[in-house]
């Protein structure tokens, strides 16, 4: 007998939980007007901003039913990586941007500080290398970043672009100068 009042009380209470559950709301789904925050939280110029863009990329579930578009190609037709200095990422969050705002309809008011946010990144690579070769890293952040802001894509960076940044970073690391006071009494 006491098997069958727990056999009785056990369905009976998967019953009452299925009925619940069926009952329950669904999870809200994401509002464009949540959609749009998280993007724009996510695209600013600040490296906060780009480190939470980036712990999002490397753990994308929890953002799931955001749909975002995480798709890129990096640095377009321009290289990804020119004279070494590493632009794939700074790329692969522009391209974020891009392909987003695109999708919200929000583009064209975005645009501009997606391409600041994307000129603030390579800035930050370059204060990574030593302030021998950072000139040539810089100049080319510019011209990669003139690119975006005038054509809309990194593709228009020329092989004569890469080859005068290539000739400041060759110039620089055969003579190397320590950072000093620029000083003006020997004018």
């Amino acid at each position: 007998m006491p098997r069958r009042l727990f056999t009785l009380l056990a369905s009976g209470v998967l019953a009452l939980l299925t009925a619940l559950a069926a009952a329950a709301p669904a999870a809200a789904a994401v509002t464009p007007a949540q959609k749009l925050s998280v993007l724009s939280s996510w695209t600013q110029t600040s490296a906060s901003s780009f480190n939470a863009w980036n712990s999002a990329r490397q753990n994308r579930a929890p953002w799931a039913e955001y749909n975002f578009d995480w798709s890129t190609d990096y640095c377009s037709s321009s290289p990804d990586n020119p004279l070494g200095f590493s632009f794939a990422l700074s790329c692969h969050r522009h391209d974020f941007g891009y392909r987003n705002y695109k999708a919200a309809g929000q583009f064209s008011a975005n645009k501009s500080r997606l391409d600041s946010a994307f000129y603030e990144d390579l800035k930050r690579v370059c204060a990574t290398y030593n302030s021998v070769v950072r000139p040539a890293c810089l100049s080319l952040a510019w011209t990669y970043y003139q690119a975006v802001s005038i054509f809309g894509s990194v593709a228009a960076v020329s092989q004569a672009d890469l080859d005068r940044a290539a000739r400041i970073k060759a110039t620089a690391e055969r003579n190397p100068r320590p950072s000093s006071p620029l000083r003006l009494d020997h004018c």
